[in-house]
């Protein structure tokens, strides 16, 4: 069964503000859930929230993207850095190809997320440039995939797992199939005019159901990077 997410750009809201709250206590897990995504059993939902890079601020030089992955109460759930080298940031820019490695509390790799270069010539050739993200958990095992389609009826992009549709995302509301059922959302975070104007960190709260798969809410999680590189990246 695979899930399916479409997406248009992002609404500028959000209601989840984050504290210095530490990392979240390590969960046990029990039942059929995958112990490396043992935190996402207990949570609703995410902020995704994009250091900023002084360094980048300053010269204007694009240098790694890290971010904090952070529950309702601030603690910190994951931390992800994206895994390039500079000759690829700085030619290729929001377009370029990446990997981004997801880490836990103990520093082990448990979401990895990978992005292929696609033609930048999107005039001349619209379905060969088209993105897509490919979500692995642990890395090496492939649990879902988010592409963006060329159909303006169907939105921006889509997002299935490996097994069939579960999932739909229109608009940033994530649905069931049938269109009926708002089962999450991807929301993007006004981060104050300083921050918006003079840099390209940004921040999402990503919200699914606490019931969802564990896969399904990795693969939401990974959708929001895809978006805040196809749409917020440039200054």
């Amino acid at each position: 069964m695979s899930s399916t997410v479409t997406s248009q750009p992002v609404s500028q809201t959000g209601t989840m503000q984050p504290v210095d709250g530490g990392w979240m206590e390590a969960p046990v897990v029990f039942g059929d859930d995958p112990q490396h995504l043992g935190y996402l059993t207990l949570i609703d939902q995410v902020l995704i929230k994009q250091r900023i890079e002084h360094l980048e601020v300053v010269i204007g030089w694009e240098t790694v993207n890290k971010y904090d992955i952070l529950n309702s109460v601030g603690q910190r759930v994951y931390y992800a850095e994206e895994d390039t080298n500079c000759l690829i940031r700085n030619c290729c820019g929001p377009r370029r190809p990446f990997d981004i490695k997801i880490f836990d509390n103990l520093r082990v790799e448990v979401i990895h997320l990978y992005r292929p270069f696609r033609c930048c010539a999107w005039i001349f050739c619209c379905f060969c440039c088209l993105q897509e993200l490919e979500v692995q958990s642990p890395p090496g095992q492939t649990i879902g995939y988010v592409h963006e389609v060329c159909d303006p009826c169907e939105g921006v992009g889509k997002i299935h797992n490996v097994r069939g549709n579960l999932i739909a995302l229109e608009t940033i509301q994530i649905r069931e199939l049938d269109n009926t059922t708002q089962v999450g959302t991807i929301t993007k975070q006004f981060g104050g005019l300083l921050r918006e104007g003079l840099t390209d960190s940004d921040s999402f709260t990503v919200t699914f159901p606490l019931d969802l798969d564990v896969n399904m809410k990795a693969v939401a999680i990974g959708a929001a990077f895809l978006i805040d590189f196809m749409y917020f990246e440039e200054k």
